[in-house]
């Protein structure tokens, strides 16, 4: 689950959110059909869910709802996987193709569901994705994505350099395709307001109460946390994403952990603030490790991407950010930065999240890939159907706990492979 430590990080989310939900530590032992490990988007869903169908859930982390990269990502909600509906039919073939395009293409669609039935203050807003290109090569990538999508049904739009500078502010792209299914919001409020939904409907969430064990015990798991309290249930998830630790052997293998930065000015002046996504919309863009970014309510700009395996410890740490936005907007030379932080986005080797049941009542979801707003929300729903029996499957096949090969040196091969693609993107 989440690290050792349980303060929130330095953030403009945590600067900014809506207040949470009292979730106070678990103090005594207990009794539920299912224990869920993480407050992350899935943990909250899948306990939401199953609170609402009448189950006894209860939700343990070791900070509070939001602590991990569900309070710290680029508050960007998008439909879709890293592939495209072509891919996934050549890969996947038949039924299960075509229920993966649906679900993925529907996930946005269940985070604004969701906004809207519980009322969850959390800036939300859905003007759609900018997907640009800054390369011949990517542009036809995305030509073809938008067809793709568009022969689904999708209204997406084709924009040329002039049409995609005009939108986004910026002359560094050829072109560019806009998604209208995607939208915006407060991720740390989106979280906290699925933990004040998920005990409205009758769930427990105790923060601060690091699960240290978890054991099968004759027809039950057992869960113990580090101040020795006791939950027992028939049925257990974890949901620990990026933040994954060796609760469950091998678990912690099956994903890299990479660290995203974002960095955020101060609120823009107006006139610099209609130069830049006037139109509201969010946008990554199509090179190797992309930048994506978009304005909060307030004005202010963000920009993320990869950065460091390490955990920053100064502010140039963020530098190649910091001059990233200066070459993609020149007009907001002498704007201060206001914020920098980071968090960790759990990539699995192939690309896709990863759904695992290792034993008898005991199920794992995680790997979203850098899409975790959108996916973890609408996966939760789908694992909550599972586990409540009223879905036969689950929208991804079930995987075996597949460590991936050297994991040990995942810092020093992830650090050489952002190298190598920061190069490609350079010479592109």
């Amino acid at each position: 689950m989440s690290a050792p430590q349980s303060v929130l990080p330095n953030s403009l989310w945590a600067a900014t959110a809506t207040a949470g939900p009292e979730t106070p530590a678990l103090a005594g032992d207990m009794q539920v059909d299912v224990a869920v490990v993480g407050a992350g988007y899935t943990g909250l869903v899948t306990a939401l869910h199953l609170a609402a169908a009448g189950t006894r859930v209860c939700v343990l982390d070791a900070g509070e709802p939001g602590w991990g990269a569900s309070g710290r990502n680029g508050g960007q909600v998008i439909p879709g996987l890293k592939y495209d509906p072509d891919t996934l039919r050549k890969r996947f073939g038949g039924e299960r193709a075509e229920r993966l395009i649906e679900v993925a293409g529907g996930a946005a669609d269940e985070v604004f569901s969701l906004i809207e039935r519980y009322a969850i203050d959390c800036d939300a807003t859905r003007k759609g994705w900018i997907q640009p290109a800054a390369s011949q090569a990517a542009m036809r990538i995305i030509e073809g994505r938008a067809g793709q999508w568009r022969r689904q049904g999708v209204p997406v739009e084709v924009l040329d350099r002039a049409e995609v500078a005009g939108r986004i502010g910026s002359s560094h792209y050829l072109g560019a395709w806009v998604d209208p299914r995607a939208g915006s919001l407060q991720p740390l409020s989106y979280a906290r307001g699925l933990a004040r939904a998920a005990l409205a409907e009758g769930a427990a969430i105790h923060g601060h109460s690091r699960v240290t064990s978890l054991e099968r015990d004759r027809d039950a798991w057992c869960l113990t946390t580090a101040q020795g309290f006791r939950v027992r249930a028939e049925r257990v998830v974890l949901a620990t994403n990026g933040y994954t630790d060796d609760l469950w052997p091998g678990l912690r293998q099956t994903v890299i952990a990479a660290n995203s930065f974002i960095v955020a000015t101060r609120p823009l002046p107006d006139a610099l603030r209609r130069s830049v996504l006037p139109g509201g919309e969010v946008c990554s863009d199509a090179r190797r490790l992309l930048l994506y970014f978009k304005q909060d309510a307030h004005g202010r700009l963000l920009l993320g991407g990869r950065g460091p395996f390490a955990e920053p410890s100064r502010t140039g740490d963020w530098g190649h950010l910091e001059q990233s936005l200066a070459s993609l907007f020149p007009q907001l030379a002498g704007v201060p930065f206001e914020y920098r932080w980071s968090g960790r986005v759990a990539l699995t080797q192939d690309f896709l999240p990863h759904l695992h049941e290792p034993a008898p009542g005991l199920s794992m979801l995680l790997g979203y890939n850098g899409r975790g707003v959108a996916l973890a929300t609408a996966l939760g729903r789908h694992l909550a159907r599972r586990l409540l029996g009223t879905a036969d499957d689950f929208p991804f096949p079930l995987t075996g706990i597949r460590p991936i090969p050297f994991h040990g040196l995942q810092r020093l091969y992830l650090g050489a492979g952002i190298a190598w693609y920061r190069l490609l993107d350079a010479l592109c």
